[in-house]
């Protein structure tokens, strides 16, 4: 005669109908994994082994390996290696004779030339700051219509910054616009639609054949986007290039400069914050915008005017 197996207390304590006095059986004090609560992937909770000491998500995702660029350090070029390129900014590693606060140009492809200054050195490591303004790419002559067009559109209520007594001289003839010693304040910014998406860009430069754009949402080569700059401006074109979250952007057909006019551009601000992957040790305390020398809107529109300030 065969005997049925004992069943275990669990079981036998369901089949009795007794499960609701024996609640040691069941786990009681067990976290859920889930917070019911959240949506999305928020609600999952993720351990981790340590505390994040500070925000290194940019300095992950940008951080480069092989990649190269070119400097441009007054008439001479050298080859240098690309560390990291995010948040206005880029890490190099190069044999290179610079300074603090030295002005390059770095290159990193069709369209993506960026003035830039040095802000920490280390070894042969250097982190770089990229110029705030939107560089136009073109004659000093086109330069100065475009600004000169979008000051009085976007900005015509911004005073005169010269003094009271200082004497009206009359308007600049062609080609003294070179006079322009610094930096004009204004950022271009749009949208790219590319992927089945809308991501917001900010432009570094532009000319009429292409841009180099700032983009945090990654962008394929080879992708045919639309670049809209405002309703009334949409280049199309083909991603040449991208470099962290830098994007090269060659237009389909020339680009008439003069449409920026009908755009609004914005202000760079009073006060630049360093990139976090520049944090650290060999980082400078010291404040990094006033080292460009770059005007405000009273002052650009003040020298477009032909007022020579004393």
């Amino acid at each position: 005669m065969t005997t049925e197996p004992k069943a275990n207390s669990f079981r036998s304590a369901v089949l009795s109908g007794k499960a609701g006095r024996h609640d040691d059986l069941v786990a009681t004090t067990k976290r859920a994994r889930t917070d019911r609560t959240a949506e999305g992937l928020t609600g999952i909770a993720v351990p981790r082994r340590e505390a994040r000491s500070r925000n290194q998500r940019g300095a992950d995702r940008h951080r480069l390996s092989g990649e190269t660029a070119t400097v441009r350090i007054g008439d001479s070029k050298h080859q240098v290696a690309l560390v990291n390129v995010s948040g206005g900014g880029a890490m190099i590693c190069g044999k290179l004779k610079l300074k603090l606060w030295d002005r390059i140009e770095l290159q990193l492809g069709e369209n993506g030339r960026v003035e830039c200054a040095v802000r920490w050195i280390s070894s042969d490591r250097f982190g770089l700051e990229f110029a705030h303004e939107t560089r136009l790419d073109c004659s000093a002559d086109e330069q100065a219509a475009v600004l000169r067009e979008v000051v009085t559109r976007s900005f015509g209520d911004v005073a005169f910054e010269r003094d009271s007594d200082a004497p009206a001289e009359p308007e600049l003839p062609p080609g003294a616009e070179q006079r322009i010693a610094r930096r004009h304040p204004l950022i271009w910014t749009g949208v790219l639609h590319h992927d089945y998406q809308s991501s917001p860009i900010r432009v570094r430069n532009i000319s009429s054949t292409g841009a180099m754009l700032e983009c945090s949402a990654p962008v394929r080569v080879g992708t045919e986007p639309l670049l809209e700059l405002c309703d009334a401006i949409s280049v199309s074109g083909t991603v040449a290039w991208a470099v962290g979250d830098q994007v090269g952007f060659t237009f389909h057909s020339p680009f008439d400069m003069a449409q920026l006019a009908q755009s609004l551009p914005e202000v760079a601000p009073t006060e630049w914050i360093r990139p976090t992957y520049l944090d650290g040790a060999t980082a400078p305390d010291s404040p990094w915008d006033p080292r460009w020398d770059r005007m405000s809107v009273g002052e650009l529109r003040d020298e477009l005017e032909g007022f020579m300030r004393h």
